[in-house]
């Protein structure tokens, strides 16, 4: 009974063969469990990756929203008190004020970003966000964002105005959410906002009796003269650039289009404005988008 049990079933005793045999198959087993073990944390790296990204996403997101509401409430106390100040004139007067101001702060601060700070949009387009990028598009943001509401509320604009605020706005959350390709959508609001004084100070001519004068005529020629180049020619070159490059976002380089498309449609308006004006047939009917 003592050699059966020790030696195993039929009375056999185990040779060395078999023995060794059993060692290698529990050598193999804990092989097996040791690259199972190895194999979990690499399948549960990506699915940790996404969520810290996540994570981080909304952590960087935190601040950038705190800097858009803080621009929208600026532009608003802004408004606020030069409708205080100029109770004699139209709320329209003081919106094309804040306006005006807009535009000169934010020209000069992405004509900055864009040719002294950097990165140059058509190389680098879809490069992550400056610090820099990112504080004039929030503060680009809140402006439109106030300006729309403005428009929406007095209805003073037509469609294609709140379809290039709209366009504007989902742009600039998608870049800002995205963290990058702040680079070409700054670059368009460079070439965009940069007639944008001169529209204003035609609007305030108009207003003051002084625009069918000398000023007026070289504010006008400015005015289509940049609109051409910046926003429909160099505008165009940024479109190409931003289309060609496999960085940007697809959504982001679709809204590209369909902005300058939207500009497109500005310059069938000034086109017939100049026709009109050059030809001397109904000086005092213009374009709307020139009325406003």
């Amino acid at each position: 009974m003592r050699r059966s049990i020790l030696g195993g079933c039929g009375g056999g005793r185990a040779g060395p063969g078999r023995a060794g045999l059993g060692w290698a198959g529990l050598g193999r087993d804990d092989k097996k469990l040791r690259e199972r073990q190895h194999r979990l944390p690499a399948r549960a790296a990506p699915a940790g990756r996404r969520c810290q990204e996540r994570r981080a996403g909304a952590g960087r997101m935190v601040p950038i929203v705190l800097e858009v509401s803080c621009s929208f409430v600026t532009w608003l106390c802004l408004y606020s008190c030069l409708c205080r100040w100029n109770g004699q004139r139209s709320c329209k007067w003081s919106c094309r004020l804040v306006t005006l101001v807009h535009g000169l702060v934010v020209t000069c601060l992405s004509g900055y970003v864009m040719f002294l700070d950097g990165p140059w949009p058509l190389t680098h387009a879809g490069s992550p966000n400056t610090p820099l990028q990112i504080h004039v598009l929030s503060l680009t943001l809140g402006y439109f964002i106030f300006d729309l509401g403005w428009c929406l509320y007095f209805q003073t604009e037509g469609d294609l105005m709140l379809l290039h605020h709209t366009l504007s706005i989902c742009g600039m959350i998608l870049v800002l959410g995205l963290g990058k390709s702040a680079t070409e959508v700054n670059a368009v609001v460079f070439v965009s906002e940069i007639t944008n004084p001169l529209l204003q100070t035609r609007w305030f001519l108009r207003e003051m009796g002084s625009y069918h004068t000398a000023l007026g005529t070289l504010v006008d020629f400015l005015f289509v003269l940049l609109f051409l180049v910046l926003r429909i020619g160099a505008g165009a070159w940024i479109m190409y650039g931003m289309v060609t490059s496999p960085e940007p976002n697809w959504l982001l380089k679709a809204g590209g289009l369909a902005m300058y498309v939207v500009s497109l449609g500005f310059m069938v308006e000034i086109c017939r404005f100049v026709r009109r004006k050059l030809w001397k047939k109904a000086p005092s009917v213009e374009p709307r988008s020139l009325q406003e």
